[in-house]
């Protein structure tokens, strides 16, 4: 069944237009600056006034700033301050009415995104801009790594492999027709390393993608149990912030480099790391913006925060959109000698760790709120290895039958544990004007120590 699903999935991403998107993704990477310039400018007054005669969202949000389609004609990467913002909040509420094209591409399908700060989106993708979306991150991410998606690979992300948290192996599945071993990020522990190895063997796995914190802790119980893990082409990471401890751990566990890369579900930006080690922007998936807490642009080697305006999706299209990550520029040119932006350091990814009772590390969340309609944020807060307290801010009054679904889909990736839920009128805010998803008050040494 899984290599059922895998072949339609191939098909959907790998069909159609793939291939010429990605030739030229590839080709584009010869572009000058002043040349990506002029494409930027192209693409963003295309989707700009594309937005305004066909999406109703920005008809009327547009109309009511005063703006035209002769004013869009004359706006550039320079001068995009005009344009309001999309905050996450309007995603969430117009995402699948006025925010779509009133014709739209073929094939067209919600994708669920939470992302880091716990509000729950759906972000359309039709087959064409699938498509258009796979042939850059082909190029960018695997080709840079010196992988593709052909040749066998071993995937931690957000999809259930079991359905129960018996904690019974395998701990994977396999995927025929991607040669994809996609890995439990539910099941980590010290007791069940040896199990994920046997997956990699079997399979023959010659490199890692995923969740940056899940794929660390994997290599990180190989080290402490003496594994001997397979020698891979490289470890592909995203979602969370990339440490250099995990780096290192990689080097060690599997003998190769790791490749850095930040995007998302909406698909509207992608920063990626090259073969020298610079993590690069792709202007022709996005524009980036990064502005201070005054919106204006910051300067090389500070911190702001990431608005973007989405180049492939038409039919949902997010202008200047508030994704809620934020980033540091830099001013230095890469030894590849691509003249693409570099950025000196990817943000606002950082999460805390829960342990479950046997020892299993999990980071990430958003499943447990996908598809639920009352869950406007929530935020995860371990107080003990027995206790977890879920605060929900709810659009009303949080519905009992969608609070029942959270405690099952919680105690069916960790297993036992007291659950809590909280609701409450807001989630307090860092410094950073986000709040924290994930908090543990539980240090791995002790819960260790427990077990």
């Amino acid at each position: 069944m899984v290599s059922a699903y895998g072949y339609g999935w191939k098909k959907r991403r790998f069909g159609g237009i793939f291939h010429d998107e990605y030739v030229k993704t590839k080709e584009r990477e010869s572009f000058s600056a002043t040349r990506w310039s002029d494409y930027q400018n192209q693409q963003l007054q295309k989707i700009l006034l594309h937005a305004f005669k066909h999406v109703p969202f920005y008809k009327t949000t547009f109309a009511q700033y005063g703006i035209t389609t002769a004013s869009l004609k004359n706006v550039s990467v320079e001068s995009l301050s005009c344009l309001p913002v999309l905050t996450k909040e309007s995603l969430r509420q117009h995402g699948t009415t006025s925010l779509i094209a009133e014709k739209k591409e073929k094939g067209g399908h919600f994708f669920a995104s939470s992302g880091s700060t716990g509000t729950p989106t759906q972000i359309l993708f039709s087959h064409p801009m699938h498509q258009r979306w796979i042939g850059i991150f082909e190029q960018r991410v695997r080709s840079w790594a010196g992988v593709n998606s052909f040749i066998p690979r071993g995937m931690i992300g957000g999809r259930r492999v079991l359905s129960i948290s018996s904690n019974n192996p395998p701990y994977y599945r396999y995927n025929f027709f991607e040669k994809q071993v996609y890995f439990s990020a539910y099941h980590i522990s010290a007791e069940n390393a040896e199990n994920y190895l046997k997956g990699m063997q079997r399979y023959k796995v010659q490199y890692m993608t995923g969740y940056a914190m899940s794929n660390f802790f994997l290599a990180r119980f190989f080290k402490e149990q003496k594994l001997n893990a397979p020698q891979l082409k490289a470890v592909l990471t995203s979602s969370e912030k990339l440490t250099n401890e995990m780096r290192e751990v990689f080097k060690e566990v599997y003998g190769c480099k790791t490749f850095d890369s930040w995007s998302g579900v909406e698909a509207c930006a992608l920063i990626t790391e090259c073969e020298h080690g610079s993590l690069h922007i792709s202007p022709d998936a996005g524009l980036i913006e990064v502005l201070d807490e005054n919106m204006q642009p910051v300067n090389y080697g500070e911190a702001g925060e990431i608005y973007c305006t989405g180049f492939i999706n038409y039919d949902q299209p997010l202008i200047r959109y508030a994704i809620g990550d934020s980033i540091i520029l830099s001013d230095e040119t890469c030894a590849c000698g691509r003249a693409m932006p570099v950025v000196q350091e990817i943000l606002g990814r950082n999460e805390d760790v829960i342990i479950g009772k046997d020892g299993r590390e999990m980071v990430r969340f958003h499943s447990m709120f996908n598809g639920l309609h009352s869950v406007k944020q929530a935020q995860v807060i371990q107080e003990s290895i027995d206790d977890l307290v879920i605060k929900i801010v709810a659009d009303e009054k949080l519905d009992k039958k969608e609070e029942q679904l959270m405690r099952e889909r919680i105690i069916s990736q960790l297993g036992d544990i007291n659950i809590y839920f909280d609701c409450v009128d807001a989630i307090p805010l860092n410094k950073n004007g986000k709040f924290q998803a994930v908090i543990s008050k539980v240090k791995r040494t002790k819960a260790l120590e427990k077990k």
